[in-house]
This record gives C-alpha cells, sequence and structure tokens, in this order.
C-alpha cells in the first residue's frame, strides 16, 4: 500500500481532501493533538460514570449501581473505540474531518451530562448523545466509501449497520424499564457484531503501534481519574476530625494501586500481540477486551472512595461489602492484563502464573482487616515479581 500523507506538505491549510487509508506500516505514526482533545472530553463521562458508581455504592445499592455503570460504560467505550480505530485508518486532518470529529464530541460530552439521569433509568438524553456520536461516524465511513474503492464495501457496511443500530437504539426508549436490561445486551452485541461484519470482506488499515498508544494514553487518563477520585475523597474524609493517620495510610495504599496497575499494564508493549497475530479475532479481542480494563480501572476510583468513607464511619456497610468495591475491580483489571497482553502460555512462567494468582490473593483480602494495604501489597509484590523475572531481557518496543 502507497503510504498517504497525512498532513498538507506546505504551510497552508487543506480545506479539503480525499479520504484515503493510511499506510498500516508507517513510521512514527502518533497521537494527534485532535485525538488527545477527544480523549480528554471522554474522559469527563467516565468520571461522571465513576462518581455514580460511588454514590449507588455507599447508598448500599450495589447490585444496581454495578449494572447502571456497566451501562453507562459501554455507550462511552463505544464511541471512543469506534473513533479511534477509524482516525487509525483514517486521518485526513482537513476541515470536514474535524467537523465530523467535534461533533463525536459534542455528543460524547452530552453523554456525559446524562449519567446521572441513566444511573435513574431515564435514557432519553443518554441515547440522543449516544446516536449524535455514532451518527457522525457514519458520515466518515461514506465520505471513506466515496474516496477510496479499496475500502468502499467495509465502509458502506459500517454507515449501514451503524444507521440500523441507532434506529434500535431510539426504539430503546419505548421499551418498559423491566425489559431495558435483557434489550440492551442485545443491542450491544449488534454494535460490536457490525464491525466484525464489515471487517469480514476485507478488512481496512490500521496502525498497530498507534492503536497501541491510544488505548495507552486512555487508560493513563482512567487511572488519572482514579487518583482524583481518591484525592477528592481524601480531602472530604480530612473533615472529619480524629481520622488523618488513617486517611494518610489509605491514600498511600491507593497509590501504591494506582502506580501498580500503570507498571503491569505499560510492562509488556500493548502492540507486541497486534503485530505477531494481525488477524481480525486477534485485533476483535484485544480491542473489544480493553472494555474491562477501563472500566475496572475506572471503578477503583469509585471503590477508593467508599473505602474513605468507611474508615471515616460515614458509610454504614460492613468490611467485606466496603472492600469489595476496590478488590473486585483490581482482580478483574489484573485478569485482564493478563489475557491481554501477557497470556497463560507466557514462556515467562512467573508472570503467566503470576497475575491469577495475585487476582485471587486480591479477592481474598476483602476479608482481612485491612483490605486496601494488603491489596497494594499484593500488586505491588507482582509487580517485583515481573522485574526480576524479566531481568536483562529484552522488550520489543
Amino acid at each position: 500500500m502507497t503510504e498517504q500523507p497525512s498532513r498538507p506538505l506546505t504551510g497552508i491549510r487543506v480545506w479539503y481532501r480525499p479520504m484515503h487509508p493510511r499506510d498500516s506500516g508507517e513510521h512514527h505514526r502518533v497521537a494527534t493533538p485532535l485525538e488527545l482533545l477527544f480523549d480528554l472530553c471522554f474522559v469527563v463521562a467516565v468520571g461522571q460514570a465513576a462518581a455514580q458508581l460511588h454514590h449507588a455504592l455507599a447508598e448500599g445499592h450495589a447490585a444496581h449501581g454495578v449494572v447502571s455503570f456497566a451501562m453507562v460504560f459501554f455507550a462511552i467505550w463505544w464511541g471512543w473505540l469506534n473513533f479511534s480505530w477509524f482516525a487509525s485508518a483514517f486521518d485526513t486532518d482537513d476541515v470536514p474531518y474535524r467537523l465530523a470529529t467535534l461533533l463525536q464530541i459534542a455528543g460524547g460530552l452530552t453523554v456525559a451530562a446524562a449519567v446521572s439521569s441513566a444511573f435513574e433509568g431515564d435514557f432519553r438524553l443518554m441515547v440522543a448523545g449516544y446516536v449524535l456520536m455514532r451518527l457522525a461516524m457514519v458520515l466518515q465511513w461514506l465520505r471513506a466509501a466515496r474516496s477510496d474503492p479499496s475500502c468502499r464495501p467495509a465502509a458502506f457496511r459500517y454507515a449501514a449497520g451503524i444507521t440500523g443500530v441507532q434506529v434500535l437504539w431510539v426504539a430503546y426508549l419505548w421499551v418498559p424499564l423491566g425489559a431495558q436490561l435483557p434489550v440492551f445486551v442485545v443491542l450491544a452485541i449488534l454494535e460490536m457484531a457490525v464491525p466484525i461484519w464489515a471487517e469480514s470482506h476485507r478488512g481496512t488499515s490500521w496502525h498497530p503501534h498507534h492503536i497501541a498508544e491510544r488505548y495507552g494514553l486512555f487508560t493513563l487518563i482512567v487511572l488519572g481519574e482514579v487518583i482524583l477520585s481518591a484525592t477528592n475523597a481524601v480531602k472530604e474524609g480530612n473533615a472529619e476530625p480524629g481520622h488523618l493517620g488513617a486517611l494518610i495510610s489509605l491514600a498511600a495504599a491507593g497509590l501504591v494501586l494506582v502506580f501498580s496497575m500503570w507498571w503491569l499494564y505499560f510492562d509488556r508493549p500493548g502492540h507486541t500481540r497486534l503485530v505477531r497475530r494481525p488477524t481480525m479475532f486477534t485485533s476483535m479481542s484485544w480491542g473489544y477486551g480493553h472494555y474491562f480494563i477501563f472500566a475496572s480501572a475506572a471503578a477503583v476510583g469509585a471503590g477508593l472512595e467508599v473505602a474513605v468513607a468507611y474508615d471515616t464511619g460515614t458509610l454504614h456497610l460492613g468490611g467485606v461489602a466496603a472492600a469489595f468495591p476496590t478488590t473486585v475491580p483490581v482482580a478483574v483489571f489484573l485478569i485482564s492484563v493478563w489475557l491481554l497482553h501477557i497470556g497463560p502460555t507466557n514462556e515467562c512462567r512467573p508472570i503467566a502464573i503470576g497475575f491469577p494468582v495475585t487476582a485471587v490473593l486480591v479477592l481474598a483480602a476483602s476479608f482481612t482487616p485491612a483490605p486496601i494495604h494488603i491489596a497494594a501489597l499484593l500488586t505491588a509484590a507482582l509487580v517485583a515479581v515481573s522485574v526480576v523475572a524479566t531481568h536483562g531481557q529484552a522488550k520489543s518496543g
């Protein structure tokens, strides 16, 4: 494939240019300022979802909170994922491309504004923002179909599939409350089936290093939201007299957790699996599997807020119930990173075995007097095992 220039060669911005696929082997393919703005706006929605999850957990509505969080987070994640993979294949950076992307951002911010009402069962504003996001994506695919005959079949399939599912999302607003969850699951499956159907004829090009960087950047931003949530919780908890020592200890444990999660995610280059096995199944499983990494990382922030409220005596939950909001998402994060980046057949057995074992021990820590501190020690120990086990090994990057 001939590499297509992604930027004007002169200092004058081109208003419009044909949308051709980027070279999947292009050197120095990095995230653009527009992609970074997209991430920052979408992380607002992540923060809102985590905040609502915290409120539900603190009020003792764990099941409702977790289900609502999973549904809301799907809307956020799916909008982000589709833009990121499209931008890896097509990125003209002309005026229409920027305007369509800004329209997607507007839809994402509308989703962020609708998070609280969605947790209460009112999805009208959520669906409006989501459909706006997705229809803007249809415009991008139609541009790609018009400009490049080689990707036209896939682009038309994307446009038709996305449009059809959006009609169903609008109809979702009339679904009875008791049937909302199963219908939501069906529609989410249909959404995820669109790329599989579209790419089955002839796949679009995407850049493995660029995709891995995009996912890594979003992971960083979500972990930043965890630190922000924990910091705000400690700040509020400090207003309660007599808890300063406990709060400092809990804050330290929370930081160790976040630092360990960062280390374990980025210790192995994210693009390695995409390069070694460049199949549709690999890319889809890797891309879709990150839902659990992103969602679990965001949920850790809500869990740490619950832990702070428990330690300051403002939360009327038992110790185990107050620990699960942190230990469960940490365990899910470890298992997800293990499956996507490490693998049970990894040649380094201490790492291959260490991730699932640590996940089980983190869950078991929920039944101890200091679950957050023990979970932090366990994840830090896994980092130490990874460092020692891979000492002297060259990492491909």
